[in-house]
């Protein structure tokens, strides 16, 4: 896994590498920039267009002018640079860099209020001018600057991080940031580039590799980490030569009601595909035509409102309870049974996490090691309103120490609280996706992983990543739940080592 940094953690990681690699400062910026271009001649091909790069007078407008020197070497000959002189201020190393600049036929126009600019030609602007040196809401002439940029509706693209963002902390849609269609970042994403809230001023970020000290890196205490593709092959099993149904566990899936079997049934199916060697869907009498018709693998226990429902539980390896459930008294019923009775690690999804949030007496039954998968909603439901995605990383990481369960909390990059306090992002998804059903088929695909034995914290990042990689690797408009658990199993076998 990659350590996600902070700030302070990341200009630690320069000044690391600047003294132990024996690399100069000046150097490490030529690194970066060097990155940067490489990136961005990938993006925007178009020679011809005029290229505006806005540059503070510190290091990031120090790597806006090495990089304004760069594009001129590509041949992208229409660039100019807006020094934005708000203090006599400047780095070292901007200093450096404005004087290479001096032997290219660049244009160099110093801005000494924002009002010094009335349009901007340029069809796009290179952002160069706070990136992570800001400690603070912009305001004063930095305020109008901003304001000034965004109102020319230009294409954007960041240095390292938009002007005005925060790499960390609580984001709000009215702070004054830099619109960016795109963000060229150092190293790392920038911890707030994982949430939506960053969507207000940012389409979409890349990251460079600008040579920094990874050992370092590593070893640096942070809480946030970025999953790899080899986190979850190093855990995946193959299945062993003379296995047989009773080496893959039994899942049981408490789902669905008349009205809403398709959720039960999706469920099911998923934890059929991902693996369980068996799987019982606890569905009422309603369904059964419809599970023995669609999916015959799968076994049913049948629930009666009119008559008590006796299960053995000692026969499940896991259990996955919610989806479809309905929060009628007879469901309120059964899942206080239900957790009252099974002991072991339960997946809580849906239904079951919104009965448990109106009769929240019901979190102390919650088995140890158990999975909550909420929804945003269903998350604040649970754990009270918050105000930003930033508040809702902190009270993640407090709710699964406290409880000792790992929360799914389910977004674009979807993360994965641990007990021990350690917050895991997933690089893997799609917008195609975003169509009804998905968040039962991840309910079922990690009731499925914890049967067959995994650890349910591993169970809740496999689960999450290979969801998200299905998804991402269909090249349609969109992938229907039913469409994306049938593509599990080769799937999965894809990530076998």
């Amino acid at each position: 896994m990659e350590n996600l940094l902070t700030t302070e953690q990341m200009r630690s990681s320069d000044a690391h590498t600047i003294g132990s690699a024996k690399i100069s400062s000046i150097d490490l910026m030529e690194k970066a920039g060097k990155a940067f271009v490489s990136s961005f001649v990938r993006e925007f091909s178009e020679k011809y267009n005029k290229i505006a790069v806005y540059c503070g007078t510190g290091n990031n407008g120090g790597d806006g002018l090495a990089i304004a020197r760069m594009l001129y070497d590509e041949g992208y000959h229409a660039v100019d640079v807006k020094i934005i002189r708000f203090t006599e201020k400047s780095s070292a190393d901007f200093l450096v860099n404005l004087k290479a600049l001096h032997s290219y036929k660049i244009p160099v126009q110093e801005v000494r209020d924002a009002a010094d600019l009335v349009n901007e030609p340029a069809v796009l602007i290179i952002d160069a001018m706070l990136g992570s040196g800001l400690n603070k809401p912009l305001g004063g002439k930095w305020k109008e600057l901003v304001e000034k940029i965004n109102s020319w509706r230009k294409k954007v693209v960041a240095v390292d991080m938009p002007t005005g963002f925060r790499a960390e902390g609580p984001l709000a849609a009215d702070d004054c940031v830099v619109y960016a269609k795109l963000a060229i970042t150092f190293q790392r994403p920038k911890i707030n580039f994982l949430l939506p809230e960053s969507a207000y001023f940012l389409e979409e970020h890349r990251v460079v590799d600008i040579g920094l000290d990874e050992s370092y890196i590593q070893s640096l205490d942070s809480p946030y980490k970025f999953v790899e593709k080899e986190d979850i092959t190093c855990r995946l099993v193959r299945r062993a030569r003379f296995s047989h149904k009773g080496t893959y566990g039994h899942a049981l899936i408490v789902a669905g009601s008349p009205e809403t079997m398709g959720a039960a049934l999706l469920s099911a199916e998923a934890s059929l595909y991902t693996g369980a060697g068996l799987t019982t869907a606890c569905i009422p009498e309603e369904g059964l035509t419809a599970l023995n018709s669609r999916t015959p693998e799968v076994m049913a226990l049948i629930r009666n409102e009119g008559r008590e429902l006796e299960i053995e539980y000692t026969q499940y390896s896991c259990l996955g309870i919610g989806p479809g459930l309905g929060t009628g008294a007879a469901s309120l019923k059964l899942l206080t049974k239900v957790m009252r009775t099974y002991q072991k690690p339960t997946v809580l999804d849906a239904d079951a996490l919104n009965l448990i949030a109106d009769h929240y007496e019901l979190v102390q039954l919650i088995p140890e090691g158990s999975v909550l998968t909420p929804h945003m909603k269903e998350f604040d439901r649970l754990f009270g309103e918050h105000q930003s995605w930033w508040q809702r990383l902190e009270t993640g990481r407090d709710r699964a120490s406290t409880l000792g369960c790992t929360i799914v909390l389910k977004n674009r990059y979807t993360i994965v609280f641990l007990p021990n306090g350690t917050c895991l992002f997933n690089p893997t998804g799609s917008p195609a996706m975003a169509t009804g059903g998905m968040g039962d088929v991840l309910t079922g695909m990690i009731t499925s992983l914890i049967a067959q034995g995994y650890k349910p914290e591993d169970a809740a990042m496999l689960g999450v990543y290979l969801h998200g990689a299905v998804g991402e690797s269909s090249t349609d408009y969109v992938i229907p739940a039913s469409e994306l658990l049938r593509r599990l199993p080769s799937a999965i076998a894809g990530y076998l080592t």
